[in-house]
């Protein structure tokens, strides 16, 4: 599990390989480590087009995390529907939504003080 700045570094990386992998689509990072009584340093979020792509991209995330880090998520949840899947890998959480859901929710709203990366991507 990511225990520092480094790991916690080298863990986004190999995680957002895994979204690009499979072509997710509106990545974000938020950088949480500034605000008050948060759960994770950061949350990466992202979103596929269909259940099949959400669940495409957890499986992908999971795969590069554990090959290239020997690393897997402490807890995962909502695979079932594939609508919002969380993974958390302690430090780093990351969601992976269904656009619909994504809009619903509005998580990035909810953390509106954090520092936020967007990943621009070729495809």
């Amino acid at each position: 599990m990511a225990k520092n700045n480094n790991n916690a570094d080298q863990l986004i990386t190999v995680i957002l390989g895994g979204i690009e992998d499979v072509k997710g689509k509106d990545i974000k990072i938020l950088d949480l480590r500034e605000l008050e009584n948060t759960v994770c340093d950061y949350f990466i979020i992202c979103e596929g087009t269909s259940n099949t792509q959400v669940n495409a991209i957890v499986n992908s995330v999971q795969k590069k995390v554990s090959k290239e880090l020997k690393d897997h998520p402490w807890h995962v949840e909502g695979s079932d529907n594939a609508e919002w899947v969380l993974m958390d890998y302690v430090n780093v959480v990351v969601h992976v939504f269904q656009k619909h859901i994504r809009q619903y929710y509005d998580i990035e709203s909810l953390w509106g003080d954090a520092k936020t990366t967007v990943i621009e991507t070729s495809y």
